[in-house]
């Protein structure tokens, strides 16, 4: 697949949950370039990362429509004339989860429930995809991990992303909704949540890197880790959106490994400020923790043509740059990190 998945894009009507939030937003940019009718669903809850200046400069060019994904009868009417649907409304902290695990159920299962019902019975034509996560995988038996890797989660997020996961693969196979599911490994870049840390580590990294404080990497920084970054995750969710190929299946979307030591050192260099300590583990985040992970994404290569195309250290000199012109919008002042 190469230009045809661009120009597939262009005057169709495509909706996208979470549509404020990191990903989406990113999404809608690319999605409004190519000629998309673009609506954007999200809730806005506090602390999730849906942020309105994240469609600054496309807000002309977009439809919000702020609602929480839980609601049926708003589902309905919503999904009725997409073509494709990029389902990526999520609860995505790990620790949440473990600490509010009814709340995440009702977002990561129930949720997608709704949506997929208002598709199946309002919409059956639709292309829907999930926005999946490595975190199915549990601690890996071996690296690279692929598709084929048992899915066992370690906690209740990845509990919860993998039945939704799920779903999406049934109403495929069972009702003739064409859906599939990307599983993201760790995706950063501008427009990420930054104003506290349980939503990825990344994201929070980058900001004390930005703000000259210490960055704290637990153990001794061994720890493999794989990058994608948010311009490169986009481009993977529109391949899939375009393609039929892709329906009925779970693909990882991955970037190469590098330590946590050697990632904290690059993003150093390229801030030109922060610096980095070593400490022991919380247990909270200890009894969770994976280990190391880097996925195999030969899978979703082979099938759409996907590679990634922006190396971690452009990738982290453009979302440092972004951040420093736009802290105010991510920051509140004077807020400390926790």
């Amino acid at each position: 697949m190469t230009g045809d998945y661009r120009s597939f894009y262009r005057g169709r009507k495509v909706m996208i949950t979470g549509g404020l939030g990191f990903i989406g937003s990113n999404l809608a940019r690319r999605l409004v370039d190519l000629g998309a009718e673009v609506l954007l669903v999200d809730s806005l809850i506090p602390d999730y990362g849906g942020n309105l200046f994240n469609i600054d400069g496309i807000a002309d060019r977009v439809r919000v429509n702020v609602a929480d994904v839980r609601q049926q009868s708003t589902m309905n009417y919503l999904v009725r004339d997409r073509a494709v649907i990029f389902n990526l409304a999520g609860q995505v902290s790990h620790i949440d989860s473990m600490r509010d695990p009814y709340t995440d159920l009702e977002i990561n299962c129930r949720s997608q429930l709704t949506v997929l019902e208002a598709c199946r019975r309002h919409n059956p034509g639709v292309k829907v995809v999930f926005a999946g996560t490595r975190q199915v995988y549990g601690r890996p038996d071996s690296l690279p991990v692929s598709e084929r890797h048992l899915v066992r989660p370690t906690d209740v997020n990845g509990i919860n992303k993998a039945a939704g996961e799920y779903y999406h693969l049934v109403y495929n196979n069972v009702f003739g909704v064409r859906a599939c599911s990307l599983r993201l490994t760790n995706v950063y870049g501008p427009r990420q949540l930054i104003k506290h840390n349980r939503q990825g580590f990344i994201g929070w990294f980058i900001r004390l890197a930005i703000e000259n404080k210490t960055i704290s990497v637990y153990g001794d920084g061994s720890q493999l880790r794989d990058f994608v970054y948010v311009d490169d995750a986009a481009d993977a969710f529109l391949r899939a959106g375009a393609s039929d190929a892709c329906n009925g299946e779970v693909f990882n979307v991955g970037g190469e490994p590098i330590s946590h030591r050697e990632l904290t050192a690059l993003l150093v260099q390229v801030a030109g400020s922060g610096r980095v300590e070593y400490v022991d583990w919380p247990a909270e985040k200890k009894a969770i923790d994976i280990g190391s992970f880097y996925a195999d994404s030969t899978k979703f290569t082979t099938v759409t043509g996907w590679t990634p195309s922006v190396g971690l250290r452009d990738g982290l000199a453009r979302t440092v740059a972004y951040y420093r012109r736009h802290l105010d919008r991510y920051v509140v002042a004077d807020q400390e990190p926790a």
